[in-house]
């Protein structure tokens, strides 16, 4: 689970805080949703893509 938590806290904030602007108006519409999802789901592949540093080079 530890080598999946960058990936799914990432994705997490980023659905978020996409959710947090369609809901500035008191509602969410279908289309807000899939802007939520997208968001979601691309910073979830974005940062699974991304390998983490050897433990050498991020001192």
């Amino acid at each position: 689970m530890k080598t999946y938590a960058k990936a799914i806290t990432g994705a997490a904030v980023a659905g978020l805080t996409a959710l947090g602007t369609a809901l500035t108006d008191g509602q969410v519409t279908p289309a807000e949703w899939v802007g939520v999802a997208i968001a979601t789901l691309g910073a979830l592949g974005a940062i699974w893509a991304v390998p983490n540093a050897p433990a050498e080079q991020a001192r």
